[in-house]
């Protein structure tokens, strides 16, 4: 099922000035009722297995994928996509290797706990070098450093309200 550009998104993938919105949204989520649904912007310059690497993770972060829930198969996935299959299982394979997801053979991938298998150390220092790249970016673009931390907890509170209405969404669903 694929979406319309308007219709609700995990997240707003930038466009470059001046080029036609050339967007495909996709179902990611067939289990439940609202589903997560994944954008990918093939004029954004970000390779298309790295959007579906970061949506997906957003997802699983905000609760719109719950652990234990099934991600669609490659192909299917790729087909609406409109891209190719190697783009769909480099994603989920970039998945897999974070401990995101995690494939039963015959079953599928699904999305796993939230029990990481990376040391404490290891995943403060992945995410340090994220957040080094936000700093970066953050002065390039002139913006003083109260208006950055304000934005970032901006983010993670808009995290948290996500979260806490996919929560109440299952428990809706459930009732």
């Amino acid at each position: 099922m694929v979406g319309l550009p308007g219709d609700h998104v995990l997240s707003n993938l930038p466009l470059l000035a001046g080029l036609p919105d050339t967007r495909c949204t996709v179902l990611v989520s067939y289990d439940r009722k609202t589903g997560m649904r994944l954008q990918i912007n093939f004029k954004s310059g970000m390779p298309i297995y790295l959007q579906v690497v970061d949506q997906i993770k957003a997802a699983a972060a905000s609760g719109a994928l719950r652990p234990g829930e099934v991600l669609p198969s490659i192909r299917p996935l790729a087909e609406e996509l409109r891209v190719n299959r190697n783009t769909v299982a480099k994603a989920y394979s970039e998945l897999e290797s974070l401990g995101v997801i995690e494939t039963l053979p015959g079953r599928g991938c699904f999305l796993k706990e939230n029990h990481t298998a990376l040391r404490k150390e290891v995943r403060r220092k992945l995410l340090t070098v994220e957040v080094d790249q936000a700093i970066v970016q953050a002065h390039h673009l002139q913006v003083p450093r109260d208006e950055f931390l304000a934005l970032i907890h901006e983010r993670m509170n808009a995290l948290d309200h996500k979260r806490r209405s996919n929560e109440n969404q299952t428990e809706d669903d459930q009732s």
